[in-house]
């Protein structure tokens, strides 16, 4: 099994921390790939870098070609990535991938891929501490579910946003190569995490999902697909979109609602769907505060 890091050459940000990757740790080339250098971890020999030349968010089912070419099969996917945003703020995010509603930048129609909470929270927190320390003026934050490819395994994005320059800067890039290399130095997969770690479906709120990320700062616990307001408004969430928000989410534990996002009505008729599926909806107080 391989924890599979996907670089492009289409995306400068993306090229960009590769280069962090490859500088801060040792890597064998064992093969190519569209042509590509694909990197082996020197001593973590379960991570692989591959590289393709097309824009991620369109390339389908990567983890299957993988397997199929290198004969490599992969358990857990990592995108490196650009973010881009019409307010142009400097961010570094993490979130996981699908589509509520119909394609517009890759995967499939009301189709979500695997979320991977747990790693991709403990990311998040490693990003904060490394942009703080290396003095970056980046908002550092979850986005909610969003965009493709569609990918058979667990899968999410870390990403430098949002503006040409912010993708071209180096040190931004290093600070996500830096973490994502911290991050699999103690865990590769869901399961390596502690299991006492309550796995949330977030509900409500805005696209760089504000009170999931205030939240995962000050408490243990992890997220993995979110549900923003605006798509709650574009009437995508349906009992079956739930259903597979559900489903999508390994472990999941509970859901917390961004209440003041939603109209009362809104947020009653969401407990009551998650309570009659044995899902409870919690509140901030009654997690744990983080060590």
């Amino acid at each position: 099994m391989t924890v599979l890091i996907v670089s492009s050459t289409e995306d400068p940000a993306s090229t960009n921390i590769k280069k962090g990757l490859l500088r801060q740790s040792n890597w064998e080339e064992i093969d190519t790939f569209y042509e590509n250098t694909v990197y082996r971890h020197s001593n973590m020999k379960d991570v692989v870098i591959v590289t393709i030349n097309d824009r991620t968010i369109r390339h389908e089912m990567l983890d299957k070609e993988v397997e199929e070419k290198l004969g490599i099969k992969p358990k857990q996917a990592i995108y490196i990535s650009r973010h881009k945003s019409k307010t142009g703020e400097p961010t570094l995010t993490t979130h996981p991938i699908g589509n509520y509603g119909e394609v517009q930048f890759g995967g499939g129609t009301r189709t979500l891929s695997k979320a991977s909470p747990r790693l991709m929270t403990q990311l998040l927190r490693i990003i904060k501490k490394n942009a703080e320390q290396a003095k970056l003026h980046h908002q550092v934050c979850f986005e909610v579910t969003h965009h493709g490819p569609y990918m058979n395994i667990p899968t999410f994005f870390a990403e430098v946003g949002s503006t040409e320059d912010e993708w071209k800067k180096q040190d931004p890039a290093d600070v996500i190569a830096k973490s994502v290399l911290e991050l699999l130095e103690s865990y590769h997969y869901e399961e390596d995490l502690p299991s006492g770690i309550p796995v949330l479906i977030g509900v409500g709120g805005g696209h760089y999902a504000p009170r999931f990320t205030d939240v995962i700062f000050e408490k243990k616990v992890a997220f993995g697909h979110m549900i923003p307001t605006y798509q709650i408004k574009a009437g995508n969430i349906d009992d079956e979109m739930l259903e597979k928000t559900l489903q999508a989410t390994p472990n999941v534990k509970a859901a917390y609602i961004h209440r003041k996002s939603l109209k009362k009505s809104q947020v009653s008729e969401y407990k009551e769907w998650f309570q009659n599926r044995g899902i409870p909806v919690i509140s901030s107080k009654e997690l744990q505060d983080l060590d």
